[in-house]
């Protein structure tokens, strides 16, 4: 079963449904008669994973006990004791969060049975489904489980048997959790944090004797904080740049084996593309055990590269993660990959032999597991492994940029895998493939490379032709909103400003693109410079990386050669103040500093318009202020100021989205200031000062 931790999806909690039928209500003196369980995994129930057992409670039952469960002393005569019970209910339970309608009052009564055995009682994290359903629905004359189950339209079967009971709260569990989502809480530390706000509830619960179903993070718990086992960071710190061979060994498809193998061999490679056009689609690759291979073949001699080349050849971008690169060639069971730059052009050779150092243990799987995705549960419970890795790789001082990076690689690759399920949506609906090749973009911070834990989505649509409103436009339009709905289940939220493919406003045809972007700069109006701040960042993520390029390069060629545009935009960037008083203290809201309005928005809106000035094709904002330093007589010193303060910055909101997510605070870009010491506080008031450097060297007066 897999592990839990804070951030893990409600929807892909690997839970067990718990009940027991008792000799009364007193905690402090009934005994188990009957233990009822029954799994849950991946949002689903598994009602042939159960664990039913009468159990001999030492005592006779009583018969108004027996008039509510219908357990006799006879039918339990034969029946195991607790003692003898434990051992199984332990390996059916192990690393699960418990669940249960009013289930302090059943983890009191396992409490106590493991007291009375003067045996280890290592207390479970849980969750009450009827404080759930006071969240979900706080104006319910009453929260009994028939009531719950009768709002919900769930239908009780074998109620009073623990093992009904069992499975009917965990009915009313899964029913619960997308109406949870649109409370806002999403994850097993949101629920706990939510159940722990209901006080009066908890107090007539601590009252009877019974135990608090949520355990505050700080308390060590049954079920512990997911963990990535020592990862070795080096496919995280570093890209594939930093390890490919350059440049890559290319040759024409109709070489003889023989003059493949003299090829290899005096370039001392392992791998060779060959071609009979420039771009990958048109490449295939030969490699040392291909050749191998083909010795044991009759007439040898006799064949050329095109009768043994595996074509088309499986890439990377240069600048993936070494950590992407090792799980592509896992997924694909290969041991060459070719690297491919922007437009696709292959610029380098990546082989195993390069990696053979490099040893990221099972945190490269996490690629892996969300390119293979089988079902939104399973996708959502691989997306909420990434604040763990956050996680690790905080501790072990990975860079702020790189760590968002990496989230927004793993977030790119969540909405492609997205963008595949609802293509087959599309097809079990009845609407068929795509009707023209298309492109999905992730747009804004996702697109450059810079998101944190609290991502919402900002996507569009780029299709190769049709009219707005047309058949190819309505095909994209549901399209879109399945991405949408998938994104949204899996725990990346609507964007609240509609920036998504399902809205009209952000899919169009690559001609009717241009047409919004020739407006977008002619007009210069601060709505549709807002846009232009979402939109110019775009990485595509599915679907046809040419028509997607074609519309970057005519976006970022429009922009350059408008001086106008590019002062407008400037303005609009720098127009904010960083939030600092007339003292040059740090102004907060209620203890807070808003670090992402007015200062991130600033410094990444800032490099985007000296990008788009110098002809910078780039999209993080480090690498472009890097590239800027190339092209321009900028000091040096202020654009380094700047990086360093991008980083600050963003380290200090990923430290506080990290601290927000344990405690199970939804993230945000707020900085508790009071946590903070005088240093990081000092680091932070001069990051703050350094956005307004930005201005003069946009022309924009301070």
């Amino acid at each position: 079963m897999p592990t839990i931790s804070n951030s893990t999806p409600l929807m892909s909690l690997s839970a067990i449904a718990l009940d027991t039928e008792t000799t009364g209500l007193d905690v402090r003196s009934a005994r188990i008669v009957q233990v009822g369980a029954v799994r849950i995994a991946f949002g689903a129930l598994k009602p042939t994973e159960i664990f039913d057992e009468l159990v001999a409670p030492g005592e006779p039952i009583p018969p108004q006990s027996t008039a509510i469960h219908n357990i006799r002393d006879e039918d339990v005569r034969d029946s195991r004791t607790f003692a003898d019970v434990k051992k199984d209910f332990e390996n059916f339970t192990s690393n699960a969060v418990i669940i249960g309608h009013s289930v302090g009052y059943d983890l009191a009564i396992l409490m106590r049975e493991y007291g009375r055995l003067k045996s280890k009682w290592v207390r479970p994290r849980s969750l009450d489904t009827m404080v759930l359903a006071q969240i979900a629905n706080p104006t319910l004359p009453n929260y009994s489980i028939e009531a719950v189950s009768t709002w919900l339209g769930i239908e009780t079967q074998g109620r009073h048997t623990a093992i009904g009971d069992a499975t009917t709260a965990a009915r009313i569990f899964l029913a619960l959790v997308p109406l949870l989502r649109t409370k806002g809480v999403r994850t097993l530390a949101e629920a706990e944090r939510s159940s722990r706000s209901l006080g009066d509830i908890l107090h007539r619960h601590e009252n009877a004797g019974w135990l608090e179903p949520s355990i505050d993070p700080a308390i060590p718990a049954g079920v512990t904080a997911n963990k990535v086992a020592q990862i070795d960071s080096f496919p995280f710190r570093h890209r594939v740049r930093d390890v490919m061979s350059a440049p890559p060994l290319i040759a024409e498809a109709g070489l003889s084996t023989v003059e493949l193998a003299r090829l290899l061999t005096d370039n001392e490679v392992s791998s060779i593309y060959l071609r009979s056009a420039k771009t990958t689609q048109d490449m295939g690759i030969v490699t040392e055990r291909d050749l191998m291979r083909v010795l044991t073949s009759p007439n040898p001699l006799d064949l050329c590269a095109e009768d043994i080349m595996s074509a088309p050849i499986h890439s990377v971008p240069v600048d993936a993660y070494i950590y992407q690169a090792i799980s592509l060639m896992r997924q694909l069971g290969i041991r060459h990959l070719g690297v491919t730059d922007d437009d696709g052009e292959l610029v380098g050779a990546l082989s195993s032999g390069d990696l053979l150092k490099l040893r990221a243990g099972d945190a490269i799987l996490l690629g892996d597991e969300l390119a293979s995705a089988q079902g939104i549960a399973a996708l959502a419970a691989t997306w909420a492994r990434i604040p763990v890795l956050a996680r690790k790789l905080f501790d072990e001082h990975v860079f702020s940029h790189d760590i968002a990076s990496i989230i927004s690689e793993e977030l790119c690759m969540v909405t492609k895998r997205a963008a595949e399920i609802a293509e087959a949506r599309m097809v079990e609906d009845g609407d068929g493939s795509p009707p023209v090749p298309y492109s999905l973009l992730v747009l804004g911070s996702g697109g450059r490379g810079e998101t944190l834990l609290s991502p919402d989505q900002d996507n569009a649509i780029i299709y190769q032709s049709g009219e707005a409103d047309g058949v190819e436009d309505q095909w994209f339009a549901r399209f879109g909103k399945h991405v949408s709905d998938i994104l949204n289940e899996i725990g990346i939220p609507y964007c609240s400003g509609g920036v998504m493919a399902s809205n009209k406003k952000w899919r169009h045809s690559a001609t009717d693109w241009k047409t919004v972007i020739d407006g977008w700069i002619a007009a210069s109006e601060a709505t549709d410079l807002v846009y232009v701040d979402i939109f110019y960042d775009f990485r595509c993520v599915h679907g046809d990386m040419p028509l997607a390029q074609e519309i970057r390069h005519y976006a970022q060629a429009c922009a350059r050669n408008s001086p106008a545009f590019l002062m407008s935009l400037a303005r609009l960037t720098m127009q904010a103040q960083p939030p600092l008083n007339w003292l040059g203290r740090i102004s907060t809201k209620g203890g807070f500093l808003e670090v992402k309005r007015n200062t991130l928005l600033n410094l990444t809106g800032g490099a985007r318009t000296l990008a788009l000035k110098h002809g910078v094709q780039r999209r993080a904002t480090r690498d472009r202020l890097l590239e800027v330093q190339n092209r321009s007589d900028i000091p040096k010193e202020t654009l380094d100021n700047i990086i360093e303060a991008h980083k600050l910055l963003l380290g200090e909101a990923l430290q506080q989205q990290l601290i927000d997510i344990e405690h199970g605070i939804p993230p945000s870009y707020r900085i508790e200031l009071k946590r903070l010491p005088k240093r990081r506080k000092d680091q932070l008031r001069w990051a703050l000062k350094q956005v307004d450097s930005l201005k003069p060297l946009m022309g924009v007066q301070t």
